[in-house]
């Protein structure tokens, strides 16, 4: 009984919120900051470097129980974050409805950045979204990334670094 009464309570949870509370989170102008930002910082670096903010999870997640990361995971590939030349890139996944962040690297970076690493950003993340600073987080979290791919992806000389992935954070 006490399972079942969980499944409903985070079904209802993730069906209460919706882009209303996405928007109020984060509004126009703070997703074209943000979207100022990674295209800044994606000069400077070849890496790609994504944000995804979900409202909920959709039904056939909440159905079967998956978790945010499991979303996280399926988000890098919808959003073909793992397409990058140098399997660099890196999603940065907000989930509102359960207030779980989820960094999801691709190979080429995660080989040369300890798990560790990556959970100190979420932490940092975690800081600013308690005190309802939603872009403060994931600028901070963009600033975090692009420290790291400064240290292991930089351009080198006369190298042409395209912009391989949209810069604009993925809301739905």
């Amino acid at each position: 009984m006490a399972q079942l009464l969980t499944r409903l309570t985070r079904l209802l949870r993730h069906r209460w919120f919706d882009e209303t509370d996405t928007r109020r989170a984060l509004g126009p102008q703070a997703l074209a900051r943000i979207e100022e930002r990674i295209a800044q910082s994606e000069k400077l670096h070849t890496g790609e470097i994504r944000v995804c903010v979900e409202a909920g999870l959709p039904l056939s997640y909440l159905w079967r129980g998956a978790s945010a990361r499991e979303r996280a995971v399926s988000m890098f590939g919808k959003l073909r974050v793992w397409d990058t030349e140098a399997n660099n890139g890196v999603l940065i996944y907000l989930l509102l409805a359960e207030h779980q962040i989820e960094i999801v690297a691709d190979r080429g970076i995660a080989r040369h950045v300890p798990p560790g690493h990556w959970q100190a950003i979420v932490a940092g993340m975690r800081s600013e979204f308690r005190a309802g600073r939603f872009e403060a987080g994931l600028l901070q979290a963009v600033e975090a990334v692009e420290r790291l791919m400064l240290q292991h992806y930089p351009p080198a000389e006369g190298q042409a670094n395209p912009n391989e992935l949209p810069d604009r954070p993925f809301v739905g």
